[in-house]
Protein backbone atom coordinates (compact mmCIF):
# COMPACT_ATOMS: atom_id res chain seq x y z
CA UNK A 1 0.00 0.00 0.00
CA UNK A 2 0.85 3.49 -0.74
CA UNK A 3 -0.09 6.20 1.77
CA UNK A 4 0.98 10.31 1.67
CA UNK A 5 0.88 11.45 4.59
CA UNK A 6 1.66 15.65 4.59
CA UNK A 7 2.15 17.89 7.49
CA UNK A 8 0.80 20.52 9.31
CA UNK A 9 -1.52 22.56 6.65
CA UNK A 10 -0.90 26.61 7.43
CA UNK A 11 -3.68 28.93 6.28
CA UNK A 12 -4.87 30.10 2.97
CA UNK A 13 -1.49 28.89 1.20
CA UNK A 14 -0.93 25.48 2.73
CA UNK A 15 -4.76 25.06 1.48
CA UNK A 16 -3.70 26.33 -1.74
CA UNK A 17 -1.03 23.90 -1.80
CA UNK A 18 -3.06 20.76 -1.20
CA UNK A 19 -5.54 21.56 -3.43
CA UNK A 20 -3.10 22.58 -6.29
CA UNK A 21 -1.21 19.10 -5.78
CA UNK A 22 -2.74 16.37 -4.26
CA UNK A 23 -4.51 15.52 -7.39
CA UNK A 24 -1.16 14.92 -9.43
CA UNK A 25 -0.01 13.47 -6.11
CA UNK A 26 -2.12 11.05 -6.25
CA UNK A 27 -2.05 9.83 -9.53
CA UNK A 28 2.27 10.48 -9.69
CA UNK A 29 2.63 8.43 -6.62
CA UNK A 30 -0.50 6.18 -7.33
CA UNK A 31 -2.05 6.87 -3.89
CA UNK A 32 -4.12 4.39 -2.02
CA UNK A 33 -4.39 6.35 1.36
CA UNK A 34 -3.59 10.18 2.41
CA UNK A 35 -3.96 11.69 5.90
CA UNK A 36 -3.20 15.06 6.35
CA UNK A 37 -2.53 17.39 9.54
CA UNK A 38 -5.54 20.48 9.14
CA UNK A 39 -4.62 21.84 12.72
CA UNK A 40 -3.61 25.60 11.42
CA UNK A 41 -5.45 25.11 8.32
CA UNK A 42 -7.76 27.69 9.13
CA UNK A 43 -5.52 31.16 8.78
CA UNK A 44 -2.96 29.50 10.84
CA UNK A 45 -5.29 28.03 13.97
CA UNK A 46 -7.55 25.37 13.75
CA UNK A 47 -9.38 24.22 11.13
CA UNK A 48 -13.46 25.08 9.64
CA UNK A 49 -15.79 22.35 8.94
CA UNK A 50 -15.99 23.50 5.42
CA UNK A 51 -12.35 23.10 4.76
CA UNK A 52 -12.32 19.68 6.59
CA UNK A 53 -15.53 18.69 4.07
CA UNK A 54 -13.81 20.10 1.27
CA UNK A 55 -10.34 18.38 1.68
CA UNK A 56 -12.59 14.71 2.68
CA UNK A 57 -15.39 15.13 0.25
CA UNK A 58 -13.84 16.85 -2.67
CA UNK A 59 -9.81 16.09 -2.28
CA UNK A 60 -10.73 12.29 -1.43
CA UNK A 61 -8.13 13.20 1.91
CA UNK A 62 -8.98 9.66 4.10
CA UNK A 63 -8.38 11.60 7.61
CA UNK A 64 -7.49 14.30 8.96
CA UNK A 65 -5.26 15.10 12.24
CA UNK A 66 -4.67 17.87 14.27
CA UNK A 67 -2.94 18.64 17.86
CA UNK A 68 -3.12 21.50 20.15
CA UNK A 69 -5.00 24.02 18.13
CA UNK A 70 -7.77 21.12 17.13
CA UNK A 71 -10.65 23.19 19.22
CA UNK A 72 -9.15 27.08 18.09
CA UNK A 73 -12.05 27.69 15.58
CA UNK A 74 -15.81 28.12 17.33
CA UNK A 75 -17.98 25.81 17.52
CA UNK A 76 -15.54 22.93 15.41
CA UNK A 77 -16.45 20.72 18.35
CA UNK A 78 -19.77 19.67 17.07
CA UNK A 79 -18.28 18.82 13.60
CA UNK A 80 -15.33 16.91 15.61
CA UNK A 81 -18.57 14.87 17.29
CA UNK A 82 -19.76 14.20 13.80
CA UNK A 83 -16.71 13.26 11.45
CA UNK A 84 -15.23 10.31 12.79
CA UNK A 85 -12.19 11.23 10.03
CA UNK A 86 -11.30 14.49 11.45
CA UNK A 87 -9.14 13.30 14.82
CA UNK A 88 -8.12 14.99 17.85
CA UNK A 89 -5.44 13.87 20.15
CA UNK A 90 -6.16 10.88 21.64
CA UNK A 91 -4.90 11.73 24.84
CA UNK A 92 -7.21 14.52 25.28
CA UNK A 93 -8.84 13.77 28.70
CA UNK A 94 -11.94 11.92 29.01
CA UNK A 95 -15.28 13.79 27.61
CA UNK A 96 -13.35 15.60 25.07
CA UNK A 97 -15.45 15.82 21.93
CA UNK A 98 -14.38 13.75 18.77
CA UNK A 99 -12.17 10.91 18.74
CA UNK A 100 -8.66 9.97 18.80
CA UNK A 101 -8.57 7.41 16.47
CA UNK A 102 -10.10 5.91 13.33
CA UNK A 103 -10.14 2.26 11.41
CA UNK A 104 -11.03 2.58 7.85
CA UNK A 105 -10.61 0.24 4.82
CA UNK A 106 -9.00 0.87 1.64
CA UNK A 107 -10.31 0.35 -1.95
CA UNK A 108 -8.50 -2.65 -1.82
CA UNK A 109 -10.12 -4.04 1.23
CA UNK A 110 -7.53 -3.28 3.24
CA UNK A 111 -8.25 -2.35 6.62
CA UNK A 112 -6.19 1.04 7.96
CA UNK A 113 -5.85 2.51 11.89
CA UNK A 114 -5.42 5.92 12.21
CA UNK A 115 -3.85 7.10 15.76
CA UNK A 116 -3.85 11.23 16.83
CA UNK A 117 -1.43 11.49 19.76
CA UNK A 118 0.38 14.62 21.68
CA UNK A 119 3.33 15.19 23.41
CA UNK A 120 3.29 16.38 26.64
CA UNK A 121 6.78 18.13 26.82
CA UNK A 122 6.19 21.42 26.23
CA UNK A 123 2.68 21.35 25.23
CA UNK A 124 -0.94 21.82 26.71
CA UNK A 125 -2.08 19.46 29.48
CA UNK A 126 -2.93 15.90 28.11
CA UNK A 127 -2.95 12.44 29.16
CA UNK A 128 0.70 9.81 28.72
CA UNK A 129 0.46 9.56 25.13
CA UNK A 130 2.55 6.09 25.45
CA UNK A 131 0.24 4.48 27.68
CA UNK A 132 -2.91 5.91 25.20
CA UNK A 133 -1.56 4.44 22.43
CA UNK A 134 -0.91 0.76 24.24
CA UNK A 135 -4.40 1.24 25.36
CA UNK A 136 -5.71 1.68 21.88
CA UNK A 137 -3.72 -1.39 19.97
CA UNK A 138 -4.51 -3.32 22.99
CA UNK A 139 -8.16 -3.71 22.00
CA UNK A 140 -8.09 -2.38 18.11
CA UNK A 141 -6.85 -4.77 15.14
CA UNK A 142 -6.20 -3.87 12.00
CA UNK A 143 -3.56 -4.63 8.72
CA UNK A 144 -1.82 -1.07 8.64
CA UNK A 145 -1.60 1.06 11.60
CA UNK A 146 -0.26 4.97 11.05
CA UNK A 147 0.53 7.37 13.67
CA UNK A 148 0.91 11.08 13.96
CA UNK A 149 2.75 12.24 17.07
CA UNK A 150 2.00 16.19 17.66
CA UNK A 151 4.98 16.78 19.29
CA UNK A 152 7.38 20.06 20.76
CA UNK A 153 10.04 17.87 21.68
CA UNK A 154 12.26 16.01 18.74
CA UNK A 155 13.01 13.69 22.03
CA UNK A 156 9.47 12.32 22.40
CA UNK A 157 8.32 11.80 19.07
CA UNK A 158 11.46 9.69 18.38
CA UNK A 159 10.71 8.08 21.99
CA UNK A 160 7.39 7.11 20.30
CA UNK A 161 8.76 5.85 17.66
CA UNK A 162 11.18 3.32 18.88
CA UNK A 163 8.22 2.68 21.50
CA UNK A 164 6.15 1.24 18.65
CA UNK A 165 8.44 -0.15 16.50
CA UNK A 166 7.47 -3.42 14.93
CA UNK A 167 3.60 -2.70 16.16
CA UNK A 168 2.87 -0.14 13.75
CA UNK A 169 3.68 0.91 9.74
CA UNK A 170 4.50 4.63 10.73
CA UNK A 171 5.06 6.94 13.42
CA UNK A 172 4.74 10.49 11.66
CA UNK A 173 6.16 13.74 14.19
CA UNK A 174 3.72 17.14 13.41
CA UNK A 175 3.82 20.49 15.02
CA UNK A 176 7.24 22.07 14.80
CA UNK A 177 6.65 23.00 11.13
CA UNK A 178 10.33 21.80 10.69
CA UNK A 179 11.24 19.58 8.11
CA UNK A 180 13.38 16.66 9.57
CA UNK A 181 16.41 15.13 7.39
CA UNK A 182 15.77 11.82 9.38
CA UNK A 183 13.09 9.73 7.34
CA UNK A 184 13.57 5.84 7.87
CA UNK A 185 12.22 2.89 8.12
CA UNK A 186 13.49 1.12 11.18
CA UNK A 187 14.18 -2.36 12.07
CA UNK A 188 11.36 -3.72 12.87
CA UNK A 189 9.57 -2.49 9.75
CA UNK A 190 8.55 0.79 11.14
CA UNK A 191 8.06 3.96 9.23
CA UNK A 192 9.77 6.95 11.48
CA UNK A 193 10.25 10.76 11.02
CA UNK A 194 10.72 13.41 13.59
CA UNK A 195 8.94 15.88 12.24
CA UNK A 196 6.97 16.12 8.58
CA UNK A 197 7.29 19.86 8.11
CA UNK A 198 4.63 21.91 7.09
CA UNK A 199 2.54 23.00 3.88
CA UNK A 200 2.83 26.42 3.71
CA UNK A 201 4.80 29.39 3.36
CA UNK A 202 8.60 29.27 4.76
CA UNK A 203 9.27 33.13 3.98
CA UNK A 204 7.91 33.52 7.84
CA UNK A 205 8.81 32.04 11.01
CA UNK A 206 6.79 28.44 11.15
CA UNK A 207 4.35 29.94 8.76
CA UNK A 208 4.16 33.21 10.40
CA UNK A 209 5.17 37.10 9.19
CA UNK A 210 8.67 37.72 10.43
CA UNK A 211 7.55 40.98 12.49
CA UNK A 212 5.02 39.48 14.34
CA UNK A 213 7.15 36.82 15.24
CA UNK A 214 10.29 38.49 15.92
CA UNK A 215 7.87 41.03 18.26
CA UNK A 216 6.92 38.05 20.91
CA UNK A 217 10.79 37.88 21.64
CA UNK A 218 11.59 41.52 21.64
CA UNK A 219 8.56 43.34 23.18
CA UNK A 220 6.03 42.90 26.29
CA UNK A 221 3.38 43.57 24.38
CA UNK A 222 3.64 40.83 21.02
CA UNK A 223 1.75 42.00 17.33
CA UNK A 224 -0.54 39.29 16.13
CA UNK A 225 0.42 36.70 14.33
CA UNK A 226 -0.70 37.24 10.79
CA UNK A 227 0.14 33.69 8.20
CA UNK A 228 3.07 34.53 5.72
CA UNK A 229 2.62 34.21 2.31
CA UNK A 230 5.90 33.69 0.63
CA UNK A 231 8.10 30.57 -0.46
CA UNK A 232 5.41 27.80 -0.66
CA UNK A 233 6.32 24.68 0.06
CA UNK A 234 4.31 21.27 0.37
CA UNK A 235 5.82 18.53 2.63
CA UNK A 236 5.40 15.48 3.50
CA UNK A 237 6.33 11.78 3.51
CA UNK A 238 5.28 8.46 1.17
CA UNK A 239 5.13 5.65 3.24
CA UNK A 240 5.15 1.91 1.36
CA UNK A 241 3.73 -0.92 3.48
CA UNK A 242 3.64 -4.87 2.19
CA UNK A 243 1.85 -6.57 4.63
CA UNK A 244 1.56 -4.81 8.32
CA UNK A 245 5.36 -3.28 7.70
CA UNK A 246 6.64 -0.55 5.93
CA UNK A 247 9.30 -1.15 3.35
CA UNK A 248 10.32 2.46 2.03
CA UNK A 249 9.94 5.71 2.86
CA UNK A 250 10.82 8.91 0.91
CA UNK A 251 10.63 12.55 1.41
CA UNK A 252 7.97 14.67 -0.96
CA UNK A 253 8.11 18.36 -1.88
CA UNK A 254 6.26 20.05 -3.82
CA UNK A 255 6.70 24.62 -4.52
CA UNK A 256 4.65 27.08 -5.71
Amino acid sequence: MRTLILGDVVGEPGRRLVETFLPELRRELQLDFVVVNGENAAHGHGITERIARQWLDELCVDVITTGNHAFDVKEIATFFQKEARLLRPANYPPGTPGGGYVKLHTTSGQEVLVINLMGRVHMPPCDDPFRCVDAILAKERADIVFVDMHAEATSEALAMGYHLEGRVAAVVGTHTHVPTMDAKVLPGGTAYVTDLGMVGPYDGVIGMKKAASLSRFLRAKADRFEVAEGDLQLHGLLVVTEGKKATHVERVLRTL
